[in-house]
């Protein structure tokens, strides 16, 4: 299957891409930067890996860059929603030039990102598969996480929606609820603040991303073809 996957550099974009590659599977990576360990996959898989260096931000070029010239003849299977990124401030503290810069990566493009991957499915008869990560932030309150929470959650109701709008063309779409896992994206975090989010979930632990990478690995094939339109947990037992 080729795979568009978004934020592969690093964190849990670098382990979906690997469990997509092992598996045999074609990636399409994108990533603002190209890191070292990125590099290193690349010499492995490197006729498996095709890797484009681009800023999500810049949501006006998504059809231009991404589709017609990075993708360009290449018949999607799935689209994999994972780069984000995190304003983290309590709401009285809060700037809408970050706010609005986070909706840029964390839903705009994604929506666009969504609009063309299903044009492309579409036009080749593919039953594909979006998935989009997700944060368990949307389904428990956390302080400081109400502006990131927000994104995350209207990706889950749009994803949501777009099941229901293409689910008779075959096209899924759902959402891995993601718990805290210890990537950069939680770096800033002291650990005593980890250690109290981790306390809060049934298996006293950080979320392993190789399980979250499996999951969506699953997802992406037939042996998923029923499961559409659903929030899935993989937080160590949060909720």
């Amino acid at each position: 299957m080729n795979i568009l996957l978004t934020g592969v550099s690093k964190g849990l974009g670098l382990y979906i891409a690997m469990e997509l590659l092992d598996k045999g599977h074609v990636v399409y990576g994108l990533s603002r930067t190209n890191t070292e360990e990125l590099k290193a996959l690349k010499k492995v898989h490197t006729k498996n890996l095709n890797l484009l260096q681009y800023d999500l931000s810049d949501y006006d070029n998504i059809q231009k860059v991404i589709f017609k010239t990075f993708l360009r003849n290449v018949q999607l299977h799935g689209f994999i929603n994972n780069a984000a990124i995190a304003y983290d401030d309590i709401i009285t503290n809060a700037k809408i030039e970050r706010i609005n810069e986070m909706f840029r990566v964390n839903v705009y493009s994604p929506i666009n990102i969504t609009k063309y991957a299903i044009r492309n499915m579409i036009l080749n008869k593919i039953s594909g598969t979006i998935i989009h990560i997700s944060s368990i932030s949307v389904h428990t309150g956390y302080k400081g996480l109400s502006m990131y929470a927000a994104s995350k959650g209207a990706l889950e109701a749009f994803s949501k929606n777009t099941a229901r709008e293409w689910g008779s063309l075959g096209i899924r779409s759902n959402c891995i609820v993601s718990g805290f896992m210890d990537t950069e994206m939680s770096s800033s975090l002291s650990d005593e603040q980890k250690n109290r989010i981790y306390n809060r979930t049934s298996q006293k632990k950080a979320v392993d991303p190789k399980s979250i990478a499996s999951t969506i690995e699953f997802l992406i094939t037939d042996n998923a073809c029923s499961i559409t339109g659903q929030n899935i947990f993989v937080d160590s037992g949060t909720i």
